[in-house]
């Protein structure tokens, strides 16, 4: 497979502020559709939360982003799907270069069992594109930095990242997607295994992070939505009687203020009001 390249470095520096466009996406699996006909585009440098009742699709939809879907083997994938103008399910596009590109922070914190720094490291040592020594001190220090986890962690950069807090270890997390310098940076319910304390720790670095990179977030605490994301997209479920099944739709997306003062659809207001169902 061919490197994700297509279209050139120049043209896709002239594609802002659009960095995805997707239209009619569909995700399949053998017994059911989990979501249809999806549309919606997401602006570079902001943060996007996903919001919508369990079931609805939302990390079926974030997943998509980076082809993780393509590891269950059974799943089909229709629509279009653009990465700054490029194709992402273009059969010449290597996989492993989207995930790169667009790094992923999971619901629960991973960290690997080894320490600190050769956390932070993996990526870019498997890659190749960063040597030992300097180099990659300075990546490790400047992904801890910008993780906002450096000063707690500087002097114990060989321990095992086993022993950190559970908030420390989803910074950790963080600091280790961002040190294969992505582009985009989707987070599947980032905060729902930790306290308040860190909760808030996490949502303030999403907002620092956004200067560098486009954030991608779902979750279902709604306030943690209408504190950190600049647009927000409600799912919602519906019945698809051909197929007895249930399916995840779109229902509205804008500017996350209108969507919870002032949505179009009244399927949003109910969930939002707490009438939903």
């Amino acid at each position: 497979m061919e490197p994700l390249t297509q279209p050139n470095e120049k043209t896709i520096a002239t594609t802002r502020p659009k960095i995805f466009e997707v239209t009619n996406l569909n995700v399949y699996y053998p017994d059911f559709r989990a979501i249809r006909d999806v549309s919606l585009n997401v602006a570079a440098n902001e943060i996007t939360a996903f919001i919508g009742p369990s079931g609805c699709g939302k990390t079926t939809m974030l997943r998509s982003f980076n082809r993780m879907n393509d590891l269950i083997p059974t799943a089909k994938i229709t629509g279009t799907l653009l990465y700054r103008g490029a194709d992402l399910y273009n059969k010449t596009v290597d996989p492993v270069e989207v995930r790169r590109r667009i790094g992923m922070v999971f619901q629960k914190p991973n960290p690997f069992p080894k320490s600190i720094y050769d956390n932070v490291a993996y990526g870019p040592r498997i890659s190749g594109k960063v040597k030992k020594g300097t180099e990659m001190d300075d990546l490790v220090e400047s992904s801890l930095r910008k993780a906002a986890l450096w000063e707690e962690v500087k002097d114990r950069l060989k321990s095992s990242a086993l022993g950190m807090s559970g908030g420390q270890q989803q910074r950790l997390c963080i600091a280790r997607a961002i040190a294969t310098n992505p582009d985009v940076v989707l987070m599947d319910e980032p905060c729902s295994a930790l306290d308040p304390i860190a909760t808030g720790k996490i949502e303030e670095l999403m907002t620092q992070l956004k200067k560098e990179y486009t954030i991608l977030i779902v979750t279902h605490n709604m306030q943690q939505a209408a504190r950190v994301s600049d647009r927000t997209a409600f799912f919602s479920v519906e019945v698809e009687e051909e197929h007895d099944s249930r399916t995840g739709v779109l229902v509205e997306e804008g500017p996350t203020e209108k969507i919870f003062s002032n949505p179009n659809d009244q399927r949003t207001e109910n969930y939002i009001t707490g009438r939903f169902g």
